[in-house]
């Protein structure tokens, strides 16, 4: 399976934009469903988006529809997700999550590849 690693979380202002990579080692990054996923403080870890090992189809959660857009790129082993119009609710912890599914998913059991994760805070 392959392993994850997280980059481009920080600090913004409400309204600003980051972009999260997650960087794939040790298989092909294509043969995966990847996942974004985040934790806010003291709720539980849910679902943003998600994207086909193809890069074909891609699937958001009601609160970053519109506002966020999860890409990638399987030559660089690489996904990506672009953030704009922060909000203070958007602070969370974010993982980068990978699966060997054929079709898209949210659900967390169908991912076995996690990242560590990485910090996004958004101040108002």
């Amino acid at each position: 399976q392959v392993k994850l690693e997280e980059s481009g979380g920080g600090l913004v202002q409400a309204g600003g934009s980051l972009r999260l990579s997650c960087a794939a080692s040790g298989d092909t990054f294509s043969n995966y469903l990847m996942g974004w996923f985040r934790q806010r403080p003291g709720k539980e870890r849910e679902s943003v988006a998600a994207i086909t090992g193809g890069g074909l189809t891609t699937i958001y959660s009601d609160s970053v529809r519109g506002r966020f857009t999860i890409s990638r790129d399987n030559a660089k082993s690489s996904g990506y997700l672009q953030m704009n119009s922060l909000s203070p609710e958007d602070t969370a912890v974010y993982f980068c999550a990978a699966g060997r599914y054929t079709g898209i998913s949210t659900d967390p059991s169908e991912y076995n590849s996690w990242g560590p994760g990485t910090q996004v805070t958004v101040s108002s």
